[in-house]
């Protein structure tokens, strides 16, 4: 008689997405569906209608799905809405604001950086003084939530600025929308983009673009590449109701079940709760221990949390320690220092924030790491 082999336990996912999801979110992809069906175009619908929902853009806005990660999407933005003799501000202070200016450099466009290093945000007074000097700049690009720091950039202020200058905003909300509030009415934006495995809690396979219809309308033969044009994506959305190529149907209908859940928990208010809940209990817990967060208290984010690395220690060793005992962390993205990141979204609760903690105190004790001697002038 053949042995049935029962999977292990999965680890809770400490990370930005993909994370740990529910296990009706993981039910939802136990049925096939046909990807030109009429129960799934309905399915895709509903999604679309509920995305532009939560940014109060239902009248002005359409909702563009996209196959792949988070980056194809942001990819399909650029290349389809930002005219090639045009130039974009990109704000960075982080990994992902440079991988912007890198989509832009791949395809062309002439585009001016503001770097701000590792953990200073953008303000608006500086976004607003090269807005004065430069006539040329027509787009502004920014990341809502840096998750190389973890830092909650500005953005109601810089979307102020953008829109008094005139100017268009795209934002890359791929780490902060279901669960930081992002109102269209009150932050005009050209696009927002962002992904299934993030704050709602989906599973990673398709991100989206909530896209200005009269921007997008205008916008036809405009992108470098078929396969990630948004114009010909909703185009074709808009007469068959399918997607044009192959969708990930099971990550369409786990997401779908996600937003349902999303809701059920209270929307962005509730979500932003317990989120919020999670990253204070975190950082209170890893303070206690002598840790120290990269950022001050009024940058960070409810997404995830940096911490600074002690002297000496070994991260790989540290991670398989804290895997052993049931979690994944995130490895650090700065330059300047060593740091570790350790994520609040997906299905974490109290009981979770405490085993993690739990469990990184006891692989300090084991490797015999002293938080405490981590030196002041690391920051």
């Amino acid at each position: 008689m053949k042995k049935t082999i029962q999977p292990s336990p999965s680890p809770y996912l400490l990370t930005p997405g993909p994370l740990t999801t529910s296990a009706t979110v993981k039910e939802a992809m136990l049925r096939d569906w046909g990807s030109w069906d009429s129960d799934f175009n309905r399915m895709t619908a509903e999604i679309c209608a509920r995305l532009l929902a939560h940014a109060n853009v239902t009248e002005s806005h359409v909702c563009v799905p996209v196959q792949g990660s988070g980056t194809f999407a942001v990819e399909a933005a650029l290349g389809t809405l930002i005219e090639p003799s045009r130039k974009t501000l990109v704000l960075a202070n982080g990994a992902y604001g440079k991988r912007l200016a890198s989509l832009l450099a791949r395809m062309g466009r002439p585009f001016e950086l503001l770097d701000k290093g590792d953990y200073e945000p953008p303000m608006p007074e500086e976004v607003a003084a090269i807005l004065a000097r430069d006539p040329a700049i027509a787009y502004v690009a920014v990341i809502h939530c840096e998750t190389s720091s973890g830092i909650l950039n500005p953005l109601e202020g810089i979307a102020e600025v953008v829109a008094r200058h005139g100017r268009r905003l795209i934002i890359d909300a791929m780490s902060s929308f279901g669960a930081v509030p992002v109102d269209g009415r009150r932050i005009p934006f050209l696009a927002l983009i962002s992904s299934a495995n993030k704050c709602f809690e989906g599973v990673p396979g398709f991100g989206f673009a909530l896209v200005e219809r009269e921007a997008l309308a205008a916008a036809a033969g405009r992108c470098h590449s078929l396969s990630l044009d948004l114009h010909d994506q909703w185009r074709y959305m808009q007469h068959t109701g399918q997607w044009r190529y192959t969708p990930p149907t099971h990550v369409v209908a786990a997401f779908l079940q996600a937003l349902q859940e999303h809701e059920a928990e209270g929307g962005v208010p509730g979500r932003l709760a317990r989120y919020t809940r999670n990253r204070d209990r975190l950082v209170a817990g890893m303070r206690g221990m002598g840790f120290r967060t990269l950022l001050d208290d009024a940058w960070l984010s409810p997404i995830i949390v940096t911490f600074l690395s002690p002297e000496g220690l070994n991260f790989s060793a540290f991670y398989e320690e804290v895997k052993r005992r049931g979690f994944l962390l995130y490895p650090g993205k700065l330059t300047e220092v060593e740091s570790f990141r350790v994520g609040c979204i997906g299905q974490l609760h109290d009981a979770q924030i405490d085993a993690v903690l739990a469990a990184i105190g006891d692989t300090c004790r084991n490797l015999g790491v002293r938080p405490a001697a981590i030196p002041h002038s690391a920051a």
